[in-house]
This record gives C-alpha cells, sequence and structure tokens, in this order.
C-alpha cells in the first residue's frame, strides 16, 4: 500500500492491518516514507487515535525495524524502568547504579529531551568522554560487568522510532497516547528486558496533565507491553513540581552526583526513585514485596554502593573514572548565573509556592538546554538550580539561573515569575499502581 492511502485511510477513521502498519514503519526505516509523511500520520493518528490492537502492531513494528538483544545468558534478571518525561526528572541517573547494586541488570536505553521536558542522555553528555551509542559488543560488556549501563538509540535499535520521535518533537504530535506507547515499548521490546517498570507523570510538568489521561497513557503502556509478551507495570506519580531543585542537563548531572553521595537528596526524587526500584526489584524476583525492594534500594545509596557502580559505568562507557570526586572539573558551568528574586506581587505564595511546571522546562529550553528542531544542539551548561519548593519562605531567591548572557536571563527570569502560583494540594508523589 502506498503511504499516502495508508496516512488516508487513518485520516478517515478507519482500523490499520497490521501488514500496513508494518510496511509503513518499514518505509521509515529504509527512506522510502518521508519526513512529511511521518508527520501526517503522526497527525491524524494523534487526532483519530488507534485501536489496542493498531497499538501494538506499530509497537512490534517499531521494535522489528532493528536489532532485538537477547540477555538470555545473564546469571540474574534484566529489568529496565522508563519515564514519560517530566522537569528535573533525573530519576535514572541514580536509579540504574542502585538497581545493578542489588543484583539486577540494567541495560537502559533512554532518549533525549522532547519537548518541554529534559532527556536522560543529553544529561549525560553533558560528561566528556561518556559514550551514549556503544556498540552492542561495548554495550553488553558494561552491564555484564557493571550491572548497568544507561545508553541511547543505536543504529540498530528500533531505529524507525529515533526518526518517528524526533519528528513528533517539532509537529505537535508528543501527547499521543499511542505514539507515546509505541515509542517507549518498541525500545524496551528491542532491549530484550524480563520486567519492566514504568513512570507515568502527571501534573502541570507532564505530558499528562492529570490523572485520569495518565491513567489511560499507563494502561495502554501496561496493557500493550504485556500483550507483547514483555511483564510490566506502572506506578503514576506526581509532576506539579520539579522533581529535583535543578533543571537542565549538567546542573541536573550535579544534582544526580550530590543525591548518590549522600551530599543532598531531594525528598519528591528520593520517594520516587526508592518506589520504582522497588517495583522494578519486585518485579525481577529479587525483592519479595514493596517493602523488601525499598529496604533494598535504601541500603544500595547508604553504603555507596548505588555511588559506586554509577562511577564504574561512567567510566566503562568512556568518561572519567575520577568523575564522582571531581565533578566540577568536569562538569562546564556557563558565564552568567543569577538568582531570580520573587516581586511584592508573589509574597503570598510563602509556604505555598506552586509552578506552572511545564513553564520551568520551557525555561530550561529557552536558555539553550533543550530543542524546538531535532536538529539542535543542546547548551549542556545551562539551566536552573536551588529551585524553591513548596515551603518558600517568601524572601530567598526562586532558582538560581545559569545562562550564557544577561539577554536569556532576562528572559527565562520572566517565563518563571509568570509560572508561579499556589501549590496544587499535596496528593502524594507516588499516586497509583497499574497492573493488568
Amino acid at each position: 500500500m502506498l503511504p499516502q492511502e495508508i496516512i488516508r485511510a487513518k485520516r478517515d477513521g478507519k482500523v490499520l492491518q497490521a501488514d500496513a502498519i508494518a510496511e509503513f514503519v518499514a518505509g521509515v526505516t529504509d527512506g522510502k516514507v518521508s519526513e512529511g509523511q511521518v508527520a501526517a500520520l503522526a497527525m491524524v493518528v494523534f487526532l483519530n487515535g488507534m485501536s489496542r490492537d493498531e497499538a501494538v502492531a506499530l509497537t512490534l513494528a517499531m521494535r522489528d525495524s532493528g536489532d532485538v538483544l537477547d540477555w538470555s545468558d545473564f546469571p540474574g534478571p534484566v529489568v529496565d524502568k522508563h519515564s514519560t518525561g517530566g522537569v528535573g526528572d533525573n530519576v535514572s541517573l541514580m536509579l540504574a547504579p542502585a538497581i545493578a547494586a542489588c543484583g539486577a541488570y540494567n541495560p537502559m536505553i533512554s532518549g533525549r529531551g522532547l519537548g518541554h521536558t529534559g532527556g536522560t542522555l543529553d544529561k549525560f553528555e553533558s560528561i566528556p568522554g561518556y559514550t551514549t551509542q556503544p556498540d552492542n559488543a561495548l554495550f553488553r560488556k558494561v552491564v555484564r560487568e557493571v550491572g548497568c549501563a544507561v545508553i541511547g538509540q543505536t543504529g540498530n535499535l528500533a531505529p524507525a522510532d529515533k526518526v518517528i520521535y524526533g519528528i513528533r518533537d517539532v509537529t505537535a504530535t508528543v501527547e499521543s497516547v499511542p505514539l507515546i506507547t509505541a515509542s517507549i515499548l518498541s525500545k524496551k521490546l528491542a532491549a530484550g528486558l524480563d520486567a519492566l517498570v514504568l513512570d507515568v507523570k502527571v501534573g502541570s510538568g507532564a505530558f499528562m496533565d492529570d490523572l485520569a489521561k495518565a491513567r489511560e497513557l499507563a494502561t495502554s503502556l501496561v496493557e500493550v507491553a504485556n500483550g507483547a509478551g514483555l511483564k510490566t507495570t506502572a506506578l503514576l506519580t506526581g509532576m506539579d513540581h520539579p522533581l529535583a531543585s535543578s533543571a537542565g542537563n549538567a546542573v541536573e548531572m550535579r544534582n544526580a552526583v550530590d543525591f548518590l553521595t549522600g551530599t543532598a537528596r531531594d525528598p519528591a526524587l528520593y520517594e520516587v526513585t526508592v518506589a520504582l526500584g522497588a517495583e522494578m526489584l519486585v518485579s525481577g524476583g529479587i525483592a519479595d514485596d514493596a517493602a523488601d525492594g525499598a529496604r533494598r534500594m535504601e541500603e544500595a545509596f547508604t553504603s555507596g554502593a548505588a555511588a559506586e557502580r554509577f562511577a564504574q559505568m561512567v567510566s566503562a562507557l568512556g568518561g572519567p573514572s575520577d568523575f564522582i570526586e571531581r565533578m566540577d572539573a568536569y562538569l562546564e558551568m556557563p558565564p552568567v548565573r543569577r538568582p531570580l528574586m520573587a516581586g511584592p506581587e508573589h509574597k503570598h505564595l510563602a509556604g505555598d509556592l506552586g509552578f506552572d511546571t511545564r513553564q520551568i522546562g520551557l525555561a530550561v529550553v529557552e536558555l539553550g538546554g533543550g530543542r524546538t528542531r531535532p536538529q539542535d544542539p543542546v547548551d549542556h551548561a545551562v539551566g536552573l538550580t536551588a529551585i524553591a519548593g513548596r515551603e518558600w519562605n517568601g524572601e530567598s531567591p526562586i532558582c538560581e539561573i545559569w545562562a550564557r548572557d544577561e539577554a536569556t536571563v532576562d528572559r527565562a527570569g520572566q517565563r518563571i515569575l509568570a509560572a508561579l502560583r499556589e501549590a496544587v494540594p499535596a496528593a502524594g508523589t507516588v499516586l497509583e499502581r497499574v497492573t493488568v
């Protein structure tokens, strides 16, 4: 079938057959389908949706566009986590090494920034020398020896998704449940996992801004993944406030190192990281239940075992062997770092500070720390630090802006101040658990 006829069929509300979906995805991979045609299909899927069978077919076609890894010779469970994206969400940086320290294997294939949300790969690329796209042999070697490796999609792992992912980012088609489902799961199915745990964000800083939408996405992900043979559960977690007290790339890496070494740990970030890790350990058969899993995760952090695995992973993938000890020598700092003070009109928010968190993410993009086009470079040094929490005292800075020049500081500062509001009533950080 011609690509335009597949687009036409979906535009007209018809259900696409699995072979038509597979043919279109094959065309994405071999270049026979143009970027415009990918964008058009993404838009009609965004507008008209997909059935569960269509979503499974799309996911499997994207998985089969490249290699599917096999870890069956590994002596322990191979598990992973994926977040639907948020602001200040650097959970993966601490979670992967902690899971490894607990005895599981975590081959984490991550993505770059999408829309207003940060990307795990962009954070790791702030480390000089770190290889985010190793060949499969090195990937397997690091996972076997260290227990974890955080990398990006190589050319042979779900390559169709790599193309579609970049086009979605710039065509206002990010917030489509079937497209998000297929994008996430094609990579995870290609990774050959034994179990997967999903962190589905909900709130003003998430792609799904209310609980019903987030539950819909989580249910889609869990049902499609299990339907494709991958044991999967999901946690719904709050994203009405930046999760870490930093947002950016190198600044979130600094935050992660402080977390791993025990220098400073943002409470909500710690809660989410431990909860996701506990779920992964239960799914992998290492922990008896969530309480046992949480205890094992906490021990990995307090003992320093997670920090040790992180250092080993960074070194094994080409980064400095002394990165944790000397991160300030390796992570770039921009020339301008200015505290952002609130005005008198914001003083009533003292003790009850909230954000339109999406705007905080967009402020990072405006500084240069994110993309407006797939080919855009990312400035790893810029971002926000010391982001105030709900109990802001009314006098201290809202955050500190790290930027290249005063003009971008001013623009980002105006956006952040306009995003201040009363905090959403706290419903907890981990909201729900979703299973089939």
